[in-house]
């Protein structure tokens, strides 16, 4: 599609690009996908190295592979939903590509070093990270191969039996564990960049947590609500850290807020 075919579509309600975490799969979106329904155009992708075909990266080389997807779908901007690591890259497409991001919705975001606990630091650690990160990975997937396991999960975190059971075989993967590791070595490595950048970020953006979530600090969330100007933080109650599973139709209504506020401002700026 031409630039200017790509173009007249931005006076329309904008497509939404959803970015998992890890491990993840754009299978993690399917709930928000379903709630969203046909009040907006949805894109998810599988982020490099959980495809099972491309190398793992960093920050930087997941938001070129977002920015090829908007591409590919002739997508000029996009809202885009990032959740956990995935959260950072959509902060740096904001940062690197600002014309190619309408609006953020950050979910759980690690994007900050604020984010990162001891043990983020202990499984980026060469050899001694990858045999941790396969270990703590193929237990947790093994662990969830338990339909026992699971129904516990299930009445605890409201996370649906389908998702439970493709994590489990996602996280017995090896390319699952060496795109986990490349993963964390990237978040001591590029978040530091981000969060002197944050400052840049012009998109309106919205950070949303759950008040239970244990994986980033609630504290992190707040404080990136302000590195971000003029972020709105949400905070679900009760909610954990993999939000679009537990609380798909509360993201999607927030997801088409921020949709509708800026098919408004391009309304008026069309006028």
């Amino acid at each position: 599609m031409s630039a200017s075919e790509m173009e007249q579509r931005t006076g329309a309600r904008p497509p939404v690009l959803l970015l998992h975490g890890q491990p993840g799969s754009a299978r993690d979106w399917t709930l928000v996908e379903a709630s969203i329904g046909d009040c907006a155009e949805t894109i998810a992708i599988d982020r490099p190295g959980w495809d099972g075909r491309s190398a793992p990266g960093g920050l930087a080389h997941s938001s070129a592979a977002a920015v090829r997807a908007l591409d590919e779908a002739g997508v000029a901007r996009a809202v885009v939903v990032g959740l956990s690591f995935g959260g950072a890259v959509a902060a740096w497409m904001a940062v690197e590509h600002p014309d190619r991001v309408a609006a953020l919705v950050l979910v759980s975001p690690a994007a900050n070093m604020a984010s990162l606990q001891p043990v983020d630091r202990l499984l980026a650690l060469p050899m001694v990270g990858y045999a941790a990160s396969a270990g703590v990975l193929a237990g947790a997937g093994l662990a969830l191969a338990s339909g026992r396991f699971r129904r516990r999960l299930e009445r605890t975190f409201a996370l649906p039996d389908d998702y439970l059971r493709a994590a489990s075989r996602r996280l017995r993967r090896p390319d699952a564990w060496t795109a986990f590791v490349v993963e964390q070595r990237a978040l001591l490595d590029e978040l530091p960049q981000l969060e002197k950048r944050l400052g840049e970020i012009t998109a309106p953006t919205s950070v949303v947590v759950g008040t239970a979530d244990t994986v980033v600090p609630r504290e992190a969330s707040r404080q990136l609500s302000d590195q971000i100007a003029h972020a709105e933080l949400v905070e679900i109650p009760g909610g954990h850290h993999v939000l679009p599973a537990e609380h798909p139709a509360r993201l999607a209504e927030l997801i088409l807020a921020a949709a509708e506020r800026v098919q408004t401002v391009d309304a008026h700026t069309h006028a």
